[in-house]
């Protein structure tokens, strides 16, 4: 998987991991400022993204609306940040009082975005938007798809993914205005995280669902094909955009593919089940809308 160029960023690129080689902990404990705002903190990708940044010893505050969360991240050395991402004046405050600000929670909600990028402007100040490469899916419903999207790929979002496209131009743009912005697009994402939510929503729901069914279920013919990165490198990514990233940058993450089938397969092998296929019209009867998506290609 490539960078779309559509979105006409002042910068974009690829981040491939084949290996660790790229992770430089002395230099990135070095070139970051210390001190970070996160929004989704006690997520899966912002969760591991805190983690390694506390390990390297940066000061981490996050938001998160639960009085409970908030004592398990204080046991976890972050600093709680009571309240929600529609709470304007604490997203001010936290992203004015930041070196860094990380969007890992509710990436199609523009009002968090918007505050943020308020807050930050003429700053200069580093700004992550998470993202996902769905913007970029297919609907192939569970067939192979030749389609692989590159730098010269012009980007037509899916109509569920619009919102999202259009948050991803408003963060770049950005970048003209004194923010130094940057959208990361992961894939699928597999590994266990080393957050208070260790689990992906992806790979874990699939295994509940076929612990739920006894069988290990994919959608139409399973062909379709997904890229995907373990969330190790993930963090590896966020961590080397914020160090070396140029204003305006926009990346996706990839380090391997893989169709759905074979994915079922490898389940079926980790709990003894077999895999098999449902309709789209049973995947839509058994997932709804969630259906659509996981029978999308995104390569």
């Amino acid at each position: 998987m490539f960078t779309a160029s559509s979105f006409a960023p002042p910068r974009a690129g690829l981040f491939l991991f084949n290996d660790r080689s790229g992770y430089n902990s002395k230099s990135f404990r070095r070139s970051i400022p210390c001190g970070s705002f996160i929004i989704g903190v006690a997520g899966y990708i912002g969760g591991s993204v805190a983690a390694r940044l506390i390990a390297q010893g940066h000061e981490v505050h996050g938001l998160t609306r639960s009085p409970e969360t908030a004592q398990k991240l204080k046991a976890q050395d972050i600093g709680p940040v009571l309240g929600n991402n529609t709470d304007i004046e604490i997203l001010h405050r936290g992203a004015k009082q930041a070196d860094v600000v990380i969007n890992a929670a509710d990436v199609e909600n523009n009002y968090p975005v918007a505050t943020i990028l308020a807050a930050l402007r003429g700053t200069g100040k580093r700004f992550i938007q998470t993202s996902g490469s769905s913007v970029v899916g297919d609907k192939s419903a569970g067939e192979y798809s030749h389609k692989v999207y590159h730098e010269d790929t012009p980007l037509y979002a899916l109509p569920e993914k619009v919102v999202r496209t259009a948050i991803h131009r408003q963060v770049l743009a950005a970048a003209h205005d004194g923010v130094h912005s940057i959208v990361i697009c992961p894939p699928l994402i597999y590994g266990k995280g080393t957050g208070l939510n260790p689990d992906s929503v992806q790979i874990p729901k699939m295994i509940q669902q076929a612990q739920k069914h006894g069988v290990v279920r994919y959608v139409g013919k399973g062909e379709h094909v997904w890229s995907h990165v373990h969330i190790d490198d993930v963090v590896d990514a966020y961590l080397l955009a914020l160090e070396k990233s140029p204003a305006g940058s926009f990346y996706y993450l990839e380090n391997g593919e893989s169709n759905f089938q074979a994915i079922t397969e490898s389940i079926g092998k980790l709990l003894g089940m077999k895999n098999g296929g449902w309709t789209i019209d049973e995947g839509h009867r058994r997932m709804g809308a969630a259906s659509g998506m996981v029978c999308v290609g995104q390569q």
